[in-house]
């Protein structure tokens, strides 16, 4: 063997071996970037079950002070019930989206009822409750945002070449969008003003 063929074999090898580690550099910064997106992603939709639970929580105090105005309302408040049971036995995104929608319509009707109670609106616990709502539809909305985000750019890493090879790879699967469901039906956001 000359020094010729020994100089190009070891060129050829070092060449080779660098190859592979920027390959498993890229491959290991690749997985690190899904696993970082996946628990973000994850961890936003945590903060948007804590807002749900709190909305889940006011949701009795609430209905509890309107049924002391109105009583015979009882539909309304049966809706609103069973409304607020499907949320909460809500699993997946998808299933939250359908469920939240119904809900937010049960709060609606209730509020229609209070319209026609003008000693309802006054109180104190009615006005107390509408706000602490408000507030927490806010912070629903505020988290349904950052989780979507987070969803999309999830989504479009594993979508996208080559996250798609990496992807598939370590099976790393999409994560669900938490979005209102188009069924034709146009839903108003819960009005919680006088």
């Amino acid at each position: 063997m000359s020094t010729l063929d020994f100089k190009y074999m070891s060129t050829t090898v070092i060449v080779i071996i660098v190859v592979a580690v920027i390959l498993v550099l890229w491959i290991a910064g690749s997985y690190n970037r899904f696993i970082r997106l996946i628990n973000i992603s994850k961890e936003a939709w945590a903060d948007i079950e804590v807002q749900l639970k709190r909305r889940y929580d006011l949701i009795p105090n609430l209905v509890n002070t309107v049924k002391g105005y109105a009583t015979h309302e009882s539909t309304a408040f049966e809706k609103v019930s069973q409304a607020r049971a499907s949320a909460m036995g809500a699993k997946t995104a998808g299933e939250h989206s359908k469920t939240e929608a119904m809900l937010g319509q049960a709060i609606t009707g209730l509020f229609g009822i209070a319209e026609a109670y003008p000693e309802l609106k006054a109180n104190i616990n009615f006005l107390e409750l509408q706000k602490e709502l408000s507030d927490t539809e806010n912070k629903i909305q505020a988290a349904r945002r950052f989780y979507n985000g987070n969803v999309r750019d999830l989504n479009t890493g594993l979508q996208q070449f080559p996250g798609n090879v990496i992807g598939g790879m370590f099976k790393f699967g999409t994560m669900e969008f938490f979005d209102i469901p188009d069924d034709g039906v146009e839903t108003k956001p819960v009005e919680v003003k006088f």
